[in-house]
């Protein structure tokens, strides 16, 4: 995996549309769900921000677009 496939949530959010709250939610899970995003493999917390994978994201979205 190359650094650039790792982002924070902010940063995905800008890339694939979607809000900052709603990538969150990807790896916290939403009203009682599981997270869509697989903990500690396409996303994790480090210190209080929440990071995701490339791969992740475009599994859930599909390629972001240019």
């Amino acid at each position: 995996m190359k650094f650039t496939d790792v982002m924070t949530t902010k940063e995905a959010a800008a890339i694939w549309g979607r809000s900052q709250v709603s990538i969150k939610q990807l790896c916290t899970g939403l009203q009682g769900r599981p997270p869509r995003l697989i903990v500690d493999v396409e996303c994790r917390k480090s210190g209080g921000t929440w990071l995701v994978t490339k791969a992740g994201m475009t599994r859930l979205y599909g390629e972001p677009e240019e």
